[in-house]
């Protein structure tokens, strides 16, 4: 029988690959000057997302357990800044942040979960570190989606349930776990 760490940390793995993947699912769609649009200049561009999500996680999951999640070679707010990176080269980075939170995650130990780490100075255990990612990270994928929206239309892809499609929706569901 699975202990309860080892359940959390599978889930939170799970969970972080889904968010993830809605993201690709939504940069699939798109072109490169769609990476540019802000709604208004307080808004973030999906670049300038890109390369906050990426150097955050880098920051965060590079020698967490032993190091400080904020580097000193971090430069937060150049990543606020639009660098006019090609759609290959945000997706480069993209990834590269991905592989290296995922790949952080994929080498925990259940007895890691309890280990105190520190963001910033502050202590938290991994396990609530895990979890204050799991707010942060889906927050700025829900803001990809919902640039992506507007930049499609009614050229947009649904990455869910579509409207008007929850009834069949359920009762596929229904038959497939029935």
């Amino acid at each position: 029988m699975e202990t309860l760490s080892a359940i959390f940390l599978q889930s939170a793995i799970t969970r972080v690959k889904y968010y993830k993947l809605l993201a690709d699912k939504t940069f699939e769609q798109l072109i490169d000057k769609d990476f540019y649009y802000q709604p208004n200049e307080s808004s973030n561009s999906l670049a300038v997302i890109i390369q906050h999500m990426s150097g955050n996680m880098l920051s965060r999951w590079t020698n967490f357990l032993t190091e400080d999640g904020e580097k000193n070679w971090r430069s937060r707010d150049t990543e606020f800044i639009d660098q006019h990176y090609s759609k290959k080269a945000l997706l480069d980075i993209w990834e590269k942040g991905w592989s290296c939170f995922l790949g952080a995650l994929e080498k925990l130990e259940e007895n890691d979960l309890l280990k105190i780490i520190y963001i910033r100075s502050e202590p938290l255990i991994v396990a609530d570190a895990i979890n204050r990612q799991l707010a942060h990270y889906p927050h700025h994928v829900g803001q990809i989606i919902y640039i992506g929206k507007m930049l499609k239309g009614g050229q947009w892809k649904s990455l869910s349930i579509e409207k008007g499609k929850s009834d069949d929706f359920n009762k596929t569901m229904n038959q497939k776990f029935s």
